[in-house]
């Protein structure tokens, strides 16, 4: 039986792997979050676009992570058997 990974098609594989890089860039934005909260202090517009960041990067992490991890059924068309003595 194949594994899940070698029936991803190179889009879910691209997309799986920006869903990591995404879910990195939040951890980096919190990082820089708690630093810039402690220099800035809590009420200033940068740690607000980094607290933006930090939910944009996971919602998108989340969305690319599952579009890159589901089983997609295959949507080729099937052509129909035609049985002996058909015309068509």
């Amino acid at each position: 039986m194949e594994s899940l990974v070698a029936r991803r098609k190179i889009g879910q594989k691209i997309s799986f792997s920006v869903g990591m890089i995404s879910y990195l860039a939040a951890l980096v934005s919190v990082a820089a979050t708690v630093y810039y909260d402690r220099v800035l202090g809590s009420e200033h517009p940068v740690v607000a676009s980094l607290v933006a960041s930090v939910v944009f990067f996971i919602g998108a992490g989340i969305v690319l992570h599952v579009m890159g991890s589901v089983s997609l059924p295959s949507l080729k068309p099937v052509k129909p058997k035609h049985r002996d003595g058909d015309i068509t």
